[in-house]
């Protein structure tokens, strides 16, 4: 059953822009299974993920990606002060023109990162997201605009401390950065 439920929730992750755990849920509900069924890892879905972007959107995955890459970028060059670092599927590459990018700033102090975005004349909406070790973070939310893809695209910049900048670093379980800074998202638009 966990491999049916990874592959739909991966169809809803592309299709919907769904995160995984609702991905997950949902998936648990189409396929009619009790609410209880132990579900997949993110590790699992995310392969899945992969697969379904390699079967149905080859095409035009690849320049959303970027897209959402050079938007990411931009964000970060803006919040440069309080040391951005790009996670989700933008960094990790699963990403398409439904997903939102989530960027984790390192601040001395939470608020400035607010009179930052005050200053950009940035509208925001204050909000509690689920955080990199699960718990909840206060994020700033803002809807960018995307010319390239016609959509406005959800930019959550999540307030961290600054203590917290080296537990978010450690690899993930298969051994990748599980997010990167400004030089390593340079990079990786370089290399693709």
């Amino acid at each position: 059953m966990a491999s049916e439920i990874s592959i739909t929730a991966a169809r809803l992750v592309v299709e919907e822009g769904l995160d995984y755990g609702a991905a997950k849920r949902r998936a648990v509900k189409q396929l009619g299974l009790p609410l209880r069924t132990e579900l997949p890892s993110h590790d699992e879905v995310e392969a899945e993920v992969r697969d379904y972007i390699a079967l149905f959107c080859a095409d035009t995955q690849p320049a959303e990606l970027e897209t959402l890459r050079r938007l990411a970028l931009i964000w970060m060059q803006r919040m440069a002060d309080f040391r951005p670092y790009l996670g989700g599927s933008v960094w990790h590459g699963t990403a398409t023109k439904l997903s939102d990018i989530y960027i984790a700033l390192f601040c001395d102090d939470p608020k400035s990162a607010e009179i930052a975005l005050i200053d950009h004349r940035a509208d925001y909406i204050a909000r509690s997201i689920k955080g990199i070790d699960g718990g909840i973070v206060e994020a700033l939310s803002i809807h960018a605009p995307c010319k390239a893809l016609n959509t406005d695209i959800g930019v959550h910049l999540m307030i961290y401390d600054y203590a917290d900048l080296r537990g978010a670093l450690k690899p993930d379980s298969e051994g990748r950065a599980p997010r990167g800074d400004l030089a390593a998202l340079a990079k990786l638009l370089i290399e693709n």
